[in-house]
């Protein structure tokens, strides 16, 4: 079990929003959904894009080099890059798909905290 640390302001981040943070060295993207807080490793594990550059649409958010997309709330692969086909095959053979890292959230007062 990790230690909780303070990483933003809850006020700081709007519904649908993702903001990046750092917490004792990781680089974490923090998102707003439906007002609940979700907290992802910041890179796609494909080729290292921040995903906080990227799209969020509900629960899945997209990275903007590759199109490759998460899910906020276990860190799953939805889509291994934007690739179809062939491409798409041998990508996958260079690269498996890898899902992202996910950190518990809890709120105290009005401040967000992250296990890391």
């Amino acid at each position: 079990m990790g230690e909780y640390l303070d990483v933003l302001e809850a006020d700081d981040i709007k519904d649908g929003e993702m903001k990046e943070v750092n917490a004792a060295g990781h680089g974490i993207l923090i998102a707003k959904v439906g007002g609940k807080y979700y907290a992802v490793g910041n890179r796609c594990t494909h080729m290292g894009a921040r995903l906080v550059d990227g799209t969020l649409e509900g629960m899945i958010v997209t990275c903007p080099r590759h199109g490759s997309q998460f899910d906020l709330r276990d860190g799953s692969v939805v889509r291994w890059t934007k690739w179809s086909g062939l491409v798409a095959s041998v990508g996958k053979l260079i690269k498996s798909p890898r899902q992202i890292a996910t950190y518990k959230v809890k709120i105290e007062g009005s401040r967000v905290l992250v296990e890391v």
